[in-house]
């Protein structure tokens, strides 16, 4: 559809419009042109006929005696020679003669434009209506001389309907001759304007498919004139775009990646607060799905006081604040939060850091309590061998049987402390992978059989029944039968170090997958739910062991031995009806 906004139309249109009213204006000025040409010519012939006529009625009015009669006769006798009215008129303007009316009703011609002209000139002519002949007449006269007495004037007038037909059927070839001209003329300017335009909506189409995100569309130039240079122009535009939105495509994919495998959560904030991104780690730790967070308020985010003044303390001060808040104290949540103002223009607001500390923190605290107990546990045997030695010093050595008592109690205290620094060492020694393991494939059975054997005396003395369910469809396991005989004693010394008289020990397997899971039941106390998830802490003792004796490092030993194995363990505890320690081994033929 053509429309005049398209630079096509814009061109096509004056032009069109020029050649249209040039081509009009010709037409108009050959049509008057040939008109008035045309009746010139008519009229010079006219004249031409006049004064034939004029030369010979003289000799005519000389011959004729009977008057005026014989004038209309001799008009009508011209007449049908000239094909044309023929009127001869006196010097009074008399008329004298006629060919085509009855000379008696007509008027006095004496003031008729042409016999005035013919009058004063000689000659004269004249185009207007006729009232007698109902038509326009062209009316050509001229002035006799005196031998044509008493005719003054004679005239001619022939009617111009047959003049005007003529002309009518040349304007009608004017026209149509300019009309196809026009048309011509029309197709011509449109199909140059297509074609000087062509270029540049291909350029459009080009430029519409770049902002739709086609950056590879290029349109090879046809011209060297100022559109084949903008072609060129558009085309380097376009490399370079491509070249910069790469460039910023890969520096946003890594700035993603990075933000999205970072620890720390990072959230950024427009200058009233609302959220505008967060990465995975910041929904994690702030516990907020990452599709709901962006549009919310920093405020309804984190819901926590003291993160609320430090955010609006950092946009009242326009300053980085930073704080470690525990916005958890059930579960011991530490946060490292900072805040800093983002000056740019282009996108001012604030970004914050929010750090995840509550492991560091955790270790901070482990490492505190395993110098504690350590110290606690070196501290007794110690304070109890520095006690004996000042009692040998002090005379004691002398008595033999006091000696020996004191010298037995030492004895104990060395071992005791031996067993601390062989286990720490031992400890040591697994979680540096410098421990060796002799990985082979093992039936359950035995690695069961030996602690439970070893233990039962043990369990008997304390009042305790200890049992085992072993399916016989159990796969063997690989493993370092050794050590986890080691994780077993462990586990089954601490079930009946903790369960009253009476109560049972049940060690059973079952298998999963490709591994097996070995449970340590007992009816004993049980462990509190605040304790579970510290209880393989090295050194770290309930409330139930803080009497009892023991190093502490058992179940850690246990957990690295069994790490060691690929494996898990874990416990399952309800404080007063006892516990079951759970470990998995990985089943032999499952392991490459």
């Amino acid at each position: 559809m053509l429309h005049y906004r398209s630079i096509r139309m814009r061109i096509a249109i004056p032009f069109v419009l020029l050649i249209v009213v040039a081509t009009a204006g010709l037409a108009l000025y050959l049509s008057h042109y040939f008109r008035e040409a045309y009746l010139e010519t008519l009229e010079t012939r006219l004249l031409a006929d006049l004064r034939v006529v004029g030369d010979y009625l003289p000799a005519q009015l000389a011959a004729d005696v009977s008057g005026g009669s014989d004038l209309d006769a001799t008009a009508r006798h011209y007449s049908s020679l000239l094909d044309a009215r023929v009127t001869f008129i006196a010097a009074d303007g008399v008329v004298l003669g006629e060919s085509d009316h009855d000379r008696t009703t007509m008027e006095n011609h004496l003031y008729r434009p042409e016999i005035q002209q013919a009058l004063d000139q000689g000659s004269g002519s004249s185009i207007r209506y006729s009232v007698t002949a109902r038509t326009e007449v062209i009316y050509v006269a001229i002035a006799l001389d005196e031998t044509a007495a008493p005719v003054r004037i004679a005239r001619l007038a022939l009617p111009l309907a047959e003049v005007q037909a003529e002309l009518a059927r040349l304007n009608r070839t004017i026209f149509s001759t300019a009309a196809i001209a026009v048309t011509f003329a029309i197709a011509l300017a449109l199909l140059i304007a297509s074609r000087t335009t062509s270029p540049v909506r291909q350029l459009k189409v080009m430029a519409q498919q770049v902002a739709a995100g086609n950056l590879d569309a290029r349109l090879l130039p046809t011209t060297q004139d100022e559109v084949g240079q903008l072609t060129r122009a558009f085309n380097i535009m376009a490399e370079n775009l491509q070249d910069k939105l790469n460039a910023l495509t890969t520096e946003q994919s890594r700035s993603s990646s990075i933000l999205d495998h970072m620890a720390d959560g990072v959230l950024v904030l427009d200058l009233d607060g609302v959220v505008q991104m967060l990465n995975p780690a910041a929904a994690r730790i702030l516990a907020v799905t990452p599709e709901a967070a962006p549009g919310s308020t920093f405020s309804a985010l984190v819901r926590h006081h003291r993160l609320i003044e430090l955010w609006l303390r950092c946009q009242r001060s326009q300053q980085e604040q930073q704080e470690a808040v525990e916005i958890d104290h059930g579960k011991g949540t530490f946060l490292q939060v900072i805040i800093t103002p983002q000056q740019t223009p282009s996108a001012p607001g604030y970004l914050v850091i929010v750090q995840d500390l509550t492991r560091i923190r955790r270790l901070e605290t482990i490492r505190r309590d395993f110098i504690s107990n350590v110290s606690h546990e070196l501290r007794t045997p110690l304070a109890s061998l520095s006690a004996l030695v000042e009692t040998l010093q002090d005379g004691a050595l002398e008595d033999p049987t006091m000696a020996q008592r004191f010298l037995s109690h030492m004895e104990r205290e060395l071992a005791a402390m031996t067993q601390i620094v062989e286990e720490l060492l031992e400890l040591s020694r697994i979680e540096s992978n410098r421990a060796p393991f002799f990985m082979q494939s093992t039936p359950i059975a035995t690695l069961i059989s030996v602690p439970v054997e070893r233990m039962l005396p043990q369990a008997s003395r304390a009042g305790l029944s200890l049992a085992t369910e072993l399916p016989d469809s159990l796969p063997p396991v690989l493993a370092d039968a050794e050590r986890i005989q080691q994780v077993l004693i462990n586990l089954l010394h601490n079930a009946i170090k903790f369960t009253p008289a009476g109560g049972a020990i049940t060690v059973s397997a079952r298998g999963a997958a490709d591994k097996v899971i070995i449970a340590v039941r007992d009816t004993g106390v049980g462990i509190a739910e605040e304790e579970l998830s510290r209880i393989f802490e090295r050194f770290y003792k309930a409330d139930r062991a803080r009497s009892s004796g023991g190093t502490g490092l058992g179940l850690a030993i246990a957990k690295h031995i069994i790490q060691a194995h690929r494996g898990q363990i874990w416990v399952e505890s309800v404080e007063g009806r006892g516990s079951t320690f759970y470990f998995s081994l990985p089943v032999a033929q499952g392991i490459s």
